[in-house]
């Protein structure tokens, strides 16, 4: 199952408008909340977005990658307290990634937005725009923005041929695992 979850997941950009019910907003946060962090310090949190206008709003945080969120029914928010762990980036990617896999083993779609460090414009940081939109507090970090929806395109699965096994290896950079497996 596992297995099958993660060759099927993919990034979705586009959505079908029909909401998402209450109960599987709740999985992806309940996934999200069950994610690891680093000395059980929790430092990540998120803002589940399903208003319209704030949703067009965030879909400018950056000029190409978030346009998609403007026909999301849902976007969620991946933010994180530096203050309580030094990695928080860590930790909220792993939150992060719970929710992409939880949304394909709903039967939603999800696309991951990179936040940090990136721009809105030439002058503003695409994480300071956000945080302007949704009153975030002084001291917060934005890691990345989640469009989640009902899937309104097919991608295929990922293959197993198209796998990169040349750049795993075994005990020693260089020395290949695929080989020393399947002698």
């Amino acid at each position: 199952m596992f297995f099958s979850l993660i060759k099927n997941r993919r990034s979705i950009r586009k959505y079908k408008p029909q909401e998402i019910e209450r109960e599987k907003i709740e999985r992806l946060m309940q996934a999200a909340l069950l994610a690891p962090s680093s000395k059980g310090r929790n430092p990540r949190e998120f803002i589940v977005v399903d208003d319209k206008e704030l949703l067009l709003k965030l879909s400018q945080a950056r000029p190409h990658g978030s346009s998609f969120l403007a026909n999301a029914p849902l976007g969620i928010v991946v933010l994180a307290d530096p203050a309580k762990s030094d990695v928080w980036i860590e930790d909220a990617s792993i939150a992060a990634t719970f929710i992409w896999l939880a949304a394909e083993a709903l039967g939603l779609g999800a696309c991951w937005i990179q936040v940090r460090e990136r721009k809105q414009r030439e002058s503003i940081e695409a994480e300071e725009y956000i945080k302007n939109i949704l009153s975030i507090p002084p001291g917060k970090r934005v890691l990345a923005m989640m469009g989640v929806g009902y899937p309104d395109e097919i991608k295929s699965p990922k293959q197993e041929e198209d796998l990169e096994y040349e750049k795993v290896f075994c005990n020693q950079y260089g020395n290949p695992l695929k080989e020393r497996v399947s002698r």
